[in-house]
This record gives structure tokens, sequence and C-alpha cells, in this order.
């Protein structure tokens, strides 16, 4: 059954407010890198998951060229390696880029487009507004893993409310 939705009525969230709640999560997430020692940010997991350089590496090739190909309509391809040269740095730089990125591609984006359909990456099926979610979601995901990493190296992860 589909829903239809009353265009007249204000929408639940606006754009504007997404992207602040998105990069709420970005901020959360860049002090996460931060709390990281070097050497453990680049070489420790546990149980066989990926190290949290490499999970970022994911995060930073869906989050800004995920945002630039909704607001271009260009197909982008999903690039998870990232040259780092194993430099907390220079990830934290990365990660700087990319919030820039968000934002301007963000204010290309009508409103109107949340709806549309959408291959992000040109594999992955949905809607704007669902590719926008899963950049979110999978940034949480991760941020989770790190959580475990951080205290399982006895560091206390920064509060995930604060964002």
């Amino acid at each position: 059954m589909e829903t239809t939705f009353n265009t007249t009525v204000s929408p639940i969230i606006k754009p504007s407010q997404l992207l602040e709640h998105w990069q709420g999560h970005r901020s959360l997430t860049r002090r996460v890198i931060e709390a990281f020692p070097e050497d453990a940010f680049f070489n420790y997991s546990i149980g066989g998951m990926r190290t949290f350089a490499d999970m970022v590496m994911e995060l930073l090739g869906i989050a800004a060229p995920g945002t630039k190909e909704i607001a271009t309509g260009k197909t982008v391809q999903l690039i998870e390696k990232i040259n780092h040269n194993n430099q907390k740095a220079k990830i934290l730089e990365l990660w700087d880029k990319s919030t820039y990125d968000i934002n301007t591609y963000w204010a290309q984006i009508k409103p109107e487009q949340f709806q549309d359909s959408i291959k992000s990456f040109g594999q992955f099926e949905g809607t704007v507004w669902s590719a926008i979610f899963y950049f979110i979601d999978n940034e949480i995901h991760h941020r989770g893993q790190a959580y475990v990493y951080l205290r399982a190296l006895n560091i206390e992860p920064p509060f995930f409310y604060e964002r």
C-alpha cells in the first residue's frame, strides 16, 4: 500500500535540520577519531573486525561523494581506499574536507528531490532520503564499533549524546 502525503503540510524535519543532525554525528565521529592513539587507530581490531581507520575510509568514501551524486545527478564510483600515509592528522584533514563538501553539495539539493529514486554509486537502489539515512546510520554503526575498541583500550570515548 502506497502512502500519499499532503504536500501543504510542513515536513516533520526540514532539510537544514537533517543536515544539522548529520553534522552533529560527524562532529562526534571526528572526536572519536581524535580519541584513538595513532597506532591503535590503524592497527587495533577485535574479533576479525576492520580497524577503525579502515571503517573511516568507508565513511569518507560514502558521505561526501554520495551527497555530491545526489546534488549533481552524476553517478560516482564508491572508493573506500584513500591515501592517508598512516597519519591520523591526514584522516582528520580528509574528514574536515568531507564535512565542507557535504555542506556545499547539500545546499544544491532541492527539498522535492528527497522523494526521488536514486541508485547510489550505480549500485544501491532507494530514494534520496533513504540514501542519506543510510549514510548517517552507517556512520553511527561504525562509531559504535569504535566505542568498543576504545573501551577495550581503556580509553573513555566521547559521550554519544554530545553532538
